[in-house]
């Protein structure tokens, strides 16, 4: 199993309590952390408004991170989970993210979805366009980039997107462009975007074997190879050496999200994450996703809560988890 690792970038409300002169640099140490360790990769959000209320407190912007991280790291690679299609024009997003490739030497992945937090897409004054348009969007915004990854130019005359011999030179350096991560499980639209055009996908662990299945159904269809298509999910972790230190991980987590938002939903996010794959002892962790990898997961990407105030639980993972699976 490959591992990759979210940097904490304020949007789930992970830097709360840094000083905004500081998150920089926080964000700096863990990224040159996770470049020296065993992570593949490094992820961040592409949101504007914290979660899971919108405040006040700093949400750092995906791709000037990605940037950033392209000139400071140099092994993991760095993506995004995942990009909205509707922030940013599709040619234009092709230009940015084949400069982060060239800035990395060949390390960038696209992240790419629909998107769906409608107050920001408001506040922002994108509108919130129904279902539908935004995964027509998507479709129409991933042709883009691919041909303008491939050939250098892209000229599309769709029905949401119209680039007439855009130039995105140089190319990235990677042969075929910059992988794609079609990131979400809708059945019907989203999984059959990706069995067209996807090297990875992203969806939830509690629904993997399903959305797995649908997956293979849509690859058949449109007649590509679903073997070769890399399964992905995200984890957020609660890791103890002991089930009483599993426990004290969610006493913090609680704590902490009552302090910057309410007790209702702190108590909303510490169910949640009680209930998932990534809450546990190593031993108990391990064997959940065994069971996942069983089902064909082969990639983790991982979100630790508290790693902006302290990375004992990310090296736990790294000392314990990561050796058993890889």
């Amino acid at each position: 199993m490959r591992f990759g690792v979210f940097v904490p970038q304020g949007w789930r409300m992970d830097l709360v309590g840094i000083d905004p002169a500081e998150q920089w640099n926080t964000m700096s140490r863990l990224a040159s952390r996770a470049d020296a360790g065993p992570w593949e990769s490094i992820w961040v959000y592409d949101h504007f408004h914290t979660v899971p209320l919108p405040s006040q407190d700093a949400t750092h912007e995906a791709w000037t991170l990605m940037s950033a991280f392209a000139a400071s790291t140099s092994r993991v690679r760095l993506g995004q989970m995942c990009t909205s299609m509707g922030y940013r024009n599709p040619a234009y997003l092709a230009k940015v993210a084949a400069t982060v490739d060239i800035i990395s030497g060949g390390r960038a992945e696209m992240g790419i979805g629909g998107g769906w937090y409608e107050n920001e897409w408001r506040a922002y004054g994108y509108g919130f366009p129904r279902a539908g348009v935004r995964l027509g969007m998507l479709d129409e915004g991933v042709q883009i980039m691919r041909q303008a990854w491939q050939t250098g130019t892209a000229t599309l005359d769709g029905k949401y997107y119209q680039v007439d011999g855009a130039i995105v030179q140089p190319k990235p350096l990677q042969d075929g462009g910059i992988p794609l991560w079609i990131a979400g499980g809708g059945e019907k639209v989203t999984l059959r975007i990706a069995a067209q055009y996807a090297q990875y996908t992203n969806f939830g662990g509690d629904v993997f074997a399903a959305k797995s299945e649908i997956l293979r159904q849509h690859c058949a269809e449109v007649g590509t190879d679903f073997d070769a298509i890399t399964r992905s999910s995200n984890f957020n972790i609660a890791i103890g050496e002991t089930e009483a230190h599993v426990e004290d991980r969610l006493a913090w987590v609680k704590d902490h999200y009552t302090r910057a938002v309410n007790a209702e939903q702190a108590d909303k996010i510490v169910s949640e994450l009680r209930n998932s794959a990534g809450c546990g002892t190593p031993e108990q962790i391990i064997e959940k996703l065994t069971a996942l990898r069983d089902q064909g997961l082969s990639y983790s990407i991982c979100y630790f809560a508290d790693a902006a105030y302290d990375t004992a639980s990310q090296e736990l993972f790294e000392r314990q988890v990561i050796p058993a699976l890889q």
